[in-house]
């Protein structure tokens, strides 16, 4: 019973983050107290992953959403991706699979971290945020950052007088 109250607060904070202004939410007594019930459970950078941890082939298996307006998701985006505005996130929620990692991004994380956020104060904890967003992605190598995270650096072999 108690699981269930503490869910359905934070569902109703999540709620509240996105339709109220902040200065509002400032004297929510029962706002604050899901959100510290909530970070009581949640666990230290549980909801981050970098582009270089995820192989390759581990990205079909992966439900990619582009939290970013539809404009800059038309210029680009990571193939396979979904776009949802991030305001949009929370609304759509059950509409996103259970089963397998939600994995949200934007241009750097901001926006993306908002959503993931209320997603799981919702309770999803099958989500997570690229961490650096889709700059970091694309400078990292994209699909490739991983097999190019796990290659060593060369030996640099000195010679002769370099010793």
């Amino acid at each position: 019973m108690r699981t269930a109250n503490i869910i359905s607060s934070l569902i109703i904070v999540a709620a509240a983050i996105l339709s109220v202004p902040a200065s509002a939410l400032a004297e929510d007594k029962a706002a604050i107290s899901a959100m510290e019930a909530y970070f009581d459970f949640s666990e230290y950078e549980g909801g981050t992953i970098l582009p270089e941890q995820i192989p390759a082939e581990e990205w079909k298996n992966i439900y990619v959403i582009d939290t970013r307006d539809a404009e800059q998701f038309q210029k680009a985006h990571i193939p396979g991706a979904v776009n949802i505005d991030w305001r949009r996130v929370l609304g759509q929620r059950n509409q996103l699979p259970g089963n397998k990692m939600v994995l949200l991004y934007c241009n750097a994380g901001t926006l993306s971290s908002q959503a993931a956020l209320a997603l799981r104060v919702a309770g999803m904890d099958n989500v997570r945020i690229l961490q650096g967003g889709f700059t970091e992605w694309k400078a990292k190598g994209g699909f490739e950052a991983n097999r190019k995270a796990s290659k060593k650096p060369a030996k640099l072999e000195l010679k002769g007088n370099e010793k």
